[in-house]
């Protein structure tokens, strides 16, 4: 009879192979499935971090294009204050400047109606266009009329013109060539 002990170990080792071998792949598929999953998280985590990228530079654009307005905003406030302030001071003299208005405002009761009626006379020899602005201290209304006066004549300006006033009520007239005129109504 032959030897079986020499087949034994052979088909032991190849067993003992095979059994590493299978293990080994298991392992090697387990390596790369657990590589792909990690290319998988890195592209996800790429995608994440660009866009978050992206939205700061375009939170950076916004906030460099609001500073910008606000630079420009502010510059524009400064020239504008500047203009006021040299306004300020020049308007006192201009006003001094120029003739008083030829005009005198006196009040009567209406015949219509109820309030008082201005009559505005000019007194110059040329024809005027002035602005009547008028104001109720108590009521909140307020009026501006174009008013065309004939030279040394009157006009009568009350509730049927479009203004009704009352005693101390705020009336203004202007005209560009003279000084404003200002009274309250007695």
């Amino acid at each position: 009879m032959a030897d079986p002990s020499p087949i034994q170990p052979k088909r032991r080792g190849l067993a003992v192979s095979i059994g590493l071998n299978a293990a080994l792949l298991v392992l090697v598929c387990g390596l790369a499935l657990y590589a792909f999953m990690l290319n998988v998280d890195l592209g996800d985590i790429k995608r994440r971090l660009s866009k978050e990228v992206e939205t700061r530079q375009q939170a950076e654009r916004h906030l460099i294009e609001t500073r910008n307005q606000l630079t420009d905003g502010l510059r524009e406030i400064e020239q504008l204050k500047a203009q006021l302030a040299f306004k300020k001071t020049d308007a006192p003299q201009a006003a001094a400047a120029r003739p008083a208005l030829p005009v005198v405002v006196g009040f009567r009761s209406s015949m219509l109606g109820q309030g008082l009626v201005a009559v505005i006379e000019n007194t110059s020899d040329r024809h005027l266009t002035v602005m009547l602005a008028v104001r109720s201290p108590t009521l909140p209304t307020a009026g501006r009329f174009t008013l065309e006066l004939a030279p040394n004549s009157s006009t009568d300006f009350g509730h049927m013109e479009g203004w009704q006033f009352a005693p101390g009520d705020e009336v203004g007239l202007f005209n560009d060539a003279f000084g404003a005129l200002k009274i309250t109504v007695p």
